[in-house]
């Protein structure tokens, strides 16, 4: 009997189960049934005369076949888009669908100022905005670029550096007028101070000198921080990006300048995407847009 050939649609549906590792995970992904996505397997083993998937009821795991099958697959597909993305950028016109994600300030205060510029230089292109303030994996929230504030670990990304935007102590002009002077670090430990709450690491500021912190108030979110500051109830540590125009304001102000050790691993700004990303003219295209326009 003659092997067939295997549907494209099909190997994006076992590649999504492979990297969600269930049937359920990758019907959300694609926003599916999971019967479908389940038929869809079983149709390429059926094609391909083998079983790449091993189902048992608490997990999945890869065949010999399917170990090897996957890394052609894989380069297949990605041969594929790159080939359907160059027939774009041929017709210099960028488009389609462009999920972006990160954290909500930075879409709030960065990203959607630029929007509409954006799109009317980019019609084709549809934007998708997404705000996760913890790292989100990619694959798993269909999201084609996300803005990551601070280092990176992900060896099998590439990222863009945007830029820095450099982290300050900042509190309202009520609060201070209401409380003591902050005029030395150590001070730091008699005031009222925001932090995070489900991010301990980012409650560690890079002082100069080591203070111990009391957190009087928690927030999930730099935008959450940022509103508690502006509502006088204490001082906070954020990046210059969305707090600039409260800076010039006057609706905050930034105290211990000096105190915050320069550089540090919170300032770089930058823009992460897959190496093999089939939707790289779109991503080029926003990236080379935004940069530029960027108030760090």
């Amino acid at each position: 009997m003659m092997m067939g050939h295997a549907k494209t649609e099909d190997i994006e549906i076992f590649l999504t189960v492979v990297d969600t590792a269930s049937f359920t995970g990758a019907a959300n992904v694609l926003n599916q049934q999971v019967a479908k996505v389940s038929r869809a397997v079983s149709r390429l083993e059926d094609t391909l005369q083998c079983t790449l998937l091993n189902r048992t009821t608490r997990r999945l795991e890869l065949t010999e076949e399917g170990h090897v099958f996957i890394k052609y697959a894989r380069e297949s597909l990605n041969t594929l888009y790159t080939g359907e993305e160059a027939i774009k950028l041929l017709k210099q016109a960028p488009s389609g669908h462009l999920r972006i994600d990160a954290a909500s300030p930075f879409v709030l205060h960065q990203l959607t100022p630029l929007v509409g510029e954006f799109v009317q230089q980019y019609p084709h292109i549809t934007l998708d905005l997404t705000s996760h303030d913890n790292i989100i994996d990619l694959l798993e929230h269909k999201t084609d670029l996300a803005i990551r504030i601070g280092d990176l670990k992900d060896s099998n990304l590439h990222a863009r550096l945007l830029g820095k935007s450099q982290l300050r102590l900042v509190v309202s002009p009520e609060y201070l007028y209401q409380h003591n002077e902050v005029a030395h670090i150590d001070d730091l430990s008699t005031h009222k101070l925001i932090g995070f709450n489900d991010a301990s690491k980012l409650n560690n500021w890079p002082l100069k000198t080591p203070v111990k912190l009391n957190f009087h108030m928690t927030g999930s979110s730099g935008e959450t921080l940022r509103q508690l500051c502006l509502n006088h109830q204490g001082i906070a540590l954020l990046s210059h990006f969305m707090i600039g125009d409260d800076l010039k304001s006057g609706r905050l102000v930034e105290v211990l300048p000096e105190a915050i050790v320069r550089p540090n691993n919170r300032e770089a700004i930058q823009a992460v995407y897959y190496k093999n990303s089939a939707v790289s003219s779109r991503i080029l295209a926003f990236l080379d847009f935004i940069q530029p326009r960027l108030t760090l």
